[in-house]
């Protein structure tokens, strides 16, 4: 049984300085503490460590087999069941052997080796899919965090503007309709916030789901590389998955080919007889293939199917995996097309927006109402780019951590 001490210990030591209240916590450090802490991961490694551990044994001959009897021991008359009367009672010891061809253990390596290296990148890719869904979360988490300090800051302007209102209704400069517009403005606002705070505690739960702990403050995810289409395909773990199956059935089929040729068994025994000389016994044991055609042939026919499923598997995940990238790659350069469209179109308008209607109020000839309205429109514009922006980190993370990185591997 393995001593867990190790891990735990490793993992005290990357999470003890993010526990603090204050911590800040970036996406590189995020993948690091989720790929650490990862049953996910840590299941497919013993599963790996189990294949390495079978394969060792995979071109061992046979375990030899020892032999004890009595040879012709009489059942009847006086001297039955009497093991020294009769001259032709022998005693006997031996041990036989099967014999595997040095071609046949060969063929049981490899296949045991290919089921090795398919364990091994199923390592990689739980570790690939902990990532992926760790940047996932990480950005799901960040931008609620942004979207709630937007709505925040609306909340703040609705109640300095309601409260300058009520000033101007006290010293009979505003009117009530304005006081009551305002009012309304501000629930509004504080639903708005209590929305975001609610989104925001949701994808906080999913992201310490990964992580382990809560941070008070997300780092920006920053630029992500994407990989080109030809990168995607060589690193995409279920073409590699489907690739390491390939392999593993070809030499499976191999295997089951290569048993066509009959295992011989050597034999060996020692015989004791009383009064006279003792003997030695020699044999080979041979199976005869009678109807191969029916047996071994029928049984290396159905590998040879299943390898011919596995390339169709294959060419399948090329597709699929192809179509994944082009999609992908086509809602990245949408939404970059978008948030800048939208960026010029509404966010600066909006922008100016506010700050004509700030103008106009410092000069007394704007209201509250239109001051309020201005800033939210900006806000709510602000809060809609934050959306593209992050369906953008989304489409980039599954794009940039789906494929099996040297990051992985480590």
């Amino acid at each position: 049984m393995s001593n867990p001490f190790p891990r735990v210990a490793v993992l005290a030591a990357v999470l003890l300085p993010h526990l603090s209240i204050a911590a800040s916590l970036s996406l590189d450090e995020a993948l690091r503490l989720a790929t650490l802490r990862s049953e996910t991961t840590r299941a497919a490694r013993a599963g790996a460590l189990s294949a390495k551990e079978a394969a060792h044994s995979a071109a061992q001959l046979p375990d030899p087999t020892l032999r004890v009897g009595i040879d012709n021991l009489p059942a009847t008359g006086p001297d039955r069941f009497r093991t020294t009367r009769d001259s032709m009672t022998m005693k006997r010891i031996g041990i036989s052997q099967e014999w595997l061809s040095a071609d046949k253990r060969a063929a049981r390596q490899a296949a045991a080796d290919a089921s090795v290296s398919r364990e091994t990148l199923l390592v990689q890719a739980a570790a690939a899919d902990t990532r992926r869904q760790t940047a996932l979360a990480y950005v799901d988490a960040f931008y609620a965090s942004e979207s709630l300090k937007l709505a925040r800051l609306m909340e703040h302007h609705a109640h300095e503007e309601l409260e300058a209102a009520r000033a101007r209704l006290s010293s009979a400069t505003g009117s009530s309709q304005e006081v009551l517009a305002l009012s309304s403005a501000r629930g509004t606002s504080e639903d708005e916030t209590a929305d975001a705070l609610q989104q925001q505690g949701a994808t906080g739960v999913a992201f310490q789901r990964w992580v382990g702990v809560l941070p008070d403050e997300l780092q920006p995810p920053g630029a992500i590389a994407l990989p080109s289409e030809e990168a995607y395909l060589a690193s995409h773990p279920s073409v590699a998955a489907v690739q390491r199956d390939l392999e593993v059935a070809r030499r499976t089929a191999a295997v089951t080919a290569s048993d066509r040729t009959p295992n011989w068994t050597w034999e060996i025994a020692y015989g004791q007889r009383t009064g006279y000389g003792d003997m030695v016994s020699v044999g080979v044991s041979i199976p005869l293939p009678v109807a191969p055609g029916e047996k071994q042939d029928r049984n290396t026919a159905a590998q040879l199917a299943l390898v011919e499923k596995a390339e169709a598997d294959l060419a399948e995940a090329i597709r699929a995996a192809t179509a994944e990238h082009r999609s992908l790659r086509n809602d990245a350069q949408r939404l970059e097309q978008r948030i800048e469209r939208y960026r010029s179109g509404v966010v600066v308008p909006a922008s100016q927006r506010t700050a004509a209607a700030t103008g106009s109020y410092s000069s007394g000839q704007g209201s509250l109402v239109a001051l309020f309205e201005a800033r939210h429109a900006e806000v709510e514009a602000q809060r809609k780019l934050l959306v593209l922006q992050r369906d953008l980190a989304r489409t980039q993370v599954q794009l940039a951590f789906r494929p099996l990185t040297a990051e992985v591997a480590q």
